[in-house]
């Protein structure tokens, strides 16, 4: 690893980790800012580096994934033979100053390091040739980019599947083109310009948690006549759609009858019974009058977007 700078990590708080890794892109950001995450979007990132979106809560999978990294590290050192060890530190490169690595792991004796994952699902995608996670890869390029180490490895622990090794070898074009595009979005939070909005429901959330609220006014939405005429176009045309879908659904339906599978040439369809199970609160309550339910109703903050258009007057 060569001209690095290193903030050590050790001791320090959680708190303290997080609000370092906002003044900075991560690894874990890259993906989101490329548009290849399920759960972050440029947006969604630009707020968080922003400080307009809390920390998120600490989540059972996010936990889970701290609580294995080193079961991973393990796997991955008796399943290559290679050893590897912490870094300890935050790592930032000179040549890319709004981003930093907090690597898993570093690889001895090699210029290598190592990303330990776990998942309950695991998407795979071609790029430059090799098979390699699509929910990782910007990631490990970053590392490669912040670290100028020649490989990055990644184990990933597929909970009932396996157990995954990949090897992602250096490609500059790769990194100059993801480098540029963090570039480009850093800019936008030294701007406080937020980047264009997407459809993703990581955006959908994130506007969510900026208002949560509705403060009774009207908003005077100059300009958007357009925009909005060709929503209302959009969703005429999805039920068109979502009803030739039905109506597809429902004539293969009827010619499979009880049976649970069925094939066609290279399409494999599947009408398999299934049971599920709901609490009836209503009808417990009617049963156990003397018992309040009230705890154990959670409140949830909605606001449910609606247009509609208003009938031109006539004349």
């Amino acid at each position: 690893m060569r001209k690095l700078i290193r903030i050590s990590t050790k001791g320090m708080s959680r708190e303290a980790w997080l609000e370092r890794r906002r003044k900075t892109i991560g690894g874990s950001d890259a993906a989101a800012i490329v548009g290849l995450s399920k759960w972050a979007s440029p947006f969604s990132v630009f707020c968080d580096k922003t400080g307009r979106l809390p920390n998120k809560p600490d989540t059972e999978a996010m936990r889970l994934g701290r609580d294995l990294e080193d079961y991973v590290a393990r796997r991955f050192m008796e399943e290559t033979g290679k050893r590897v060890r912490q870094s300890g530190a935050m790592l930032y490169n000179p040549d890319y100053p709004f981003a930093h690595a907090d690597v898993d792991r570093l690889v001895i004796g090699e210029d290598a390091g190592l990303e330990c994952k776990t998942t309950a699902s695991l998407d795979t995608k071609q790029f430059r040739g090799r098979e390699f996670p699509v929910q990782y890869y910007a990631q490990c390029v970053h590392y490669l980019a912040v670290t100028g180490a020649a490989k990055w490895y990644l184990a990933v622990l597929a909970f009932g599947k396996g157990f995954f090794t990949y090897t992602l070898e250096r490609d500059q074009a790769e990194i100059d083109a993801l480098m540029q595009a963090e570039a480009g979005f850093w800019k936008c939070v030294e701007q406080d310009a937020p980047p264009q909005i997407d459809g993703s429901g990581a955006t959908a959330e994130a506007l969510q948690v900026l208002y949560p609220y509705s403060n009774g006014e009207t908003a005077a939405l100059f300009g958007r006549d357009n925009v909005l005429r060709e929503y209302m176009e959009l969703k005429e045309q999805r039920k068109s759609i979502d009803t030739r879908i039905g109506e597809i659904e429902n004539t293969i339906k009827a010619d499979m009858g009880e049976a649970e599978s069925g094939r066609c040439g290279l399409f494999n369809i599947s009408w398999k019974s299934q049971t599920r199970q709901s609490f009836q609160a209503k009808d417990f309550a009617k049963d156990h009058p003397s018992i309040d339910l009230t705890p154990y109703y959670k409140a949830t903050s909605v606001r449910p977007f609606k247009v509609t258009e208003q009938e031109k007057e006539a004349g």
